[in-house]
């Protein structure tokens, strides 16, 4: 990832580098300096001294350039010193919150990442009008379920997803990112896309859960709603709603909670990343098995791809890993979330419909 960018003699001096120890100093286009990466090096978050030298040519003679400083990952902090012939020329302390508000330079090439979402995008991209292409969708989605379910099912069902998809494009927002909207897609639920790349793993966290989280507190809405009033119009939406937020904080990529346990587990370190979203996969591989879910198997060999791909690049994250408050704090939501998404299944199943009870069958089974 990026960690700095500076002037330096008319261009920009750029510092790239991961928690592995890799990093790599560009002035221009041209990569100046590097330093490998090592088994150890950073990998509990210590912090560790750096300096990086190369020399310029010019009429007056050479120009000798040094950057040093020190990084500390986990709290990020990044002191740093950007001395010319000997003089200091830049000198400056960042914190995670000036790598959080950084604008991806459009220009800059960025790394190709396979993701569900990058490809529904990419294809979005290929239609000249976006509103259209979200009014068919949605008249499509629409028609899927009315044909599977009923007209009333089908409308209460695309609100769960546009509320649901709604919390993406809320934590989008509040991160300064510009979005393109929602996408509803037949058979496979809803697309909350954005313009812009995200910087750090906790962007990633809170743009993944509040989905899930906005889906919560939908159901909790509706359940306060049946209990006031006794329809269980209500009850059923709040129900089904859960059981819907719940299997998308499943665990496996690329639903939500495989995102959320992505970013956890690789701002630890890439071993554990690999080995927690391999057992993710895992256990989406026998849910898909147990309950003949054929859509949670596609969606598995994507994700298996996008692991794939998080772990070949591992040493050149573009995205800031979590400290150790943020991923406990992320843990707890996580939990929290699932708690409260399971709980109000059970509170529904415990009456007398059948037809109320069958999410809480799904889960005893």
């Amino acid at each position: 990832m990026q960690l700095l960018e500076v002037e330096c003699l008319g261009k920009p001096l750029k510092l790239e580098g991961s928690m592995a120890g890799w990093q790599q100093l560009f002035w221009g286009d041209q990569c100046v300096s590097q330093i490998d990466a090592t088994v150890s090096a950073n990998q509990s978050g210590d912090s560790g001294s750096f300096a990086h030298q190369f020399l310029l040519q010019s009429e007056q003679g050479d120009i000798r350039v040094e950057l040093s400083g020190v990084l500390h990952w986990q709290p990020f902090e990044l002191q740093f010193k950007l001395l010319v012939n000997d003089e200091l020329v830049d000198e400056n302390k960042l914190v995670e919150k000036d790598i959080e508000q950084r604008q991806v330079d459009p220009s800059q090439k960025q790394p190709i990442k396979f993701s569900f979402i990058g490809m529904a995008g990419l294809g979005l991209k290929l239609f000249k009008s976006a509103k259209v292409i979200k009014v068919l969708f949605a008249a499509g989605s629409l028609a899927a379920y009315s044909w599977l379910f009923s007209i009333e099912f089908a409308i209460a069902l695309i609100l769960c997803l546009v509320f649901h998809e709604y919390g993406h494009i809320k934590a989008m927002k509040y991160f300064g990112l510009k979005t393109k909207g929602i996408y509803l897609i037949p058979f496979v639920g809803g697309l909350a896309l954005s313009d812009e790349k995200i910087n750090t793993r906790w962007q990633d966290i809170v743009i993944s859960i509040m989905g899930p989280f906005f889906g919560l507190i939908l159901s909790v809405a509706c359940l306060v709603g049946y209990w006031i009033t006794d329809l269980e119009i209500l009850a059923g939406l709040a129900v089904f709603n859960a059981l819907l937020n719940l299997f998308n904080m499943l665990p496996v990529l690329p639903l939500d909670g495989g995102h959320v346990l992505k970013s956890i587990a690789f701002s630890i370190n890439s071993r554990v990343g690999i080995i927690a979203c391999g057992l993710g996969a895992a256990l989406g591989v026998y849910i898909s098995y147990q309950f003949g879910l054929a859509l949670l198997g596609f969606l598995l060999a994507i994700g298996s791809v996008e692991i794939f791909f998080e772990y070949k690049r591992r040493h050149l994250s573009d995205l800031l890993p979590l400290n150790r408050y943020a991923q406990i704090v992320s843990i707890i939501w996580y939990v929290l979330t699932i708690g409260g998404l399971s709980a109000i299944i059970w509170l529904v199943g415990q009456t007398d419909n059948e037809a109320l009870s069958l999410p809480l069958k799904i889960l005893n089974s």
